[in-house]
């Protein structure tokens, strides 16, 4: 039997996230494949759902894993998905996939990272680029938006910085309203007290991406390069860690930004 004070706490995280999401008690129904009258009872707490209700009603949601356990347990049930440590064997395959796409992508550069954008491995195109960072911004847990976006960081060689840098802080503030993450947003507030005023008109972007224009570490060599970045995930993930890794990849824009990534990687 679910206690009264979880069924409680169940109504108000699933209602939230109705909310958060935009979905109608009727839609949500539809989607679950229950009726309007019985997500309006859970949601009021007059009603107890099962274990597996309440994984579809969250899926339906498309809420993350993570909070789907929290779901669980705020209804007095057991976390439905596991979290495995990133160095557990078990996730060997995984990582040497990871590792392989990594290697692949050379002389682009590439970086896996977790959900708050904490760097878990890099190439060697990664670690050039990176080239004259400040060491304080290398310890670990590196924050891969910390380290773009920080004076110390790659923000003084970032041409068009005013414009990049709210594309990322654009992101993970979206992340953070999207997924509520309180690590999240305290980033965001941090870079936000970095970087200049966003622009007040939208600049010319490279097609529909916004290019990141960067110039090169040595002062001596006037060239530039311009990158675009991809973002993959593992969409049909059922463990925590899985699900939360991003596969962030870096691609040049023009040949000449080709050229000189591959002269980075040779040094």
């Amino acid at each position: 039997m679910i206690s009264e004070s979880n069924r409680g706490g169940l109504a108000g995280a699933l209602r939230e996230w109705r909310t958060r999401r935009r979905v109608s008690q009727l839609e949500l129904a539809m989607r679950a494949g229950t009726t309007q009258r019985h997500v309006s009872f859970i949601e009021s707490g007059r009603s107890a759902p099962g274990r597996s209700m309440i994984i579809r009603l969250a899926e339906s949601l498309e809420v993350p894993i993570r909070e789907r356990n929290e779901l669980l347990r705020a209804a007095g049930f057991a976390p439905a998905y596991p979290q495995t440590r990133m160095d557990d064997p078990q996730l060997e395959p995984i990582r040497t996939a990871l590792e392989r796409i990594l290697q692949g992508h050379l002389p682009y550069p590439a970086v896996v990272v977790d959900r708050h954008g904490d760097l878990l491995s890099a190439n060697a195109a990664f670690h050039a680029l990176t080239a004259g960072v400040a060491p304080h911004l290398l310890v670990p847990p590196v924050s891969v938006p910390r380290v773009l976006l920080h004076p110390q960081g790659l923000a003084p060689r970032i041409v068009n910085l005013d414009e990049w840098a709210w594309h990322i802080i654009d992101s993970i503030q979206a992340e953070s309203v999207r997924n509520p993450d309180d690590q999240l947003q305290r980033l965001a507030s941090e870079l936000i007290d970095l970087v200049p005023l966003r622009p007040r008109e939208s600049p010319h972007h490279l097609g529909f991406a916004v290019p990141l224009r960067l110039r090169a570490h040595d002062p001596d060599d006037d060239r530039e390069l311009t990158l675009i970045t991809t973002l993959t995930h593992f969409g049909t993930a059922i463990d925590v860690t899985i699900a939360e890794l991003r596969l962030e990849a870096f691609l040049p824009a023009d040949e000449a930004t080709g050229a000189m990534l591959a002269e980075l990687v040779k040094r």
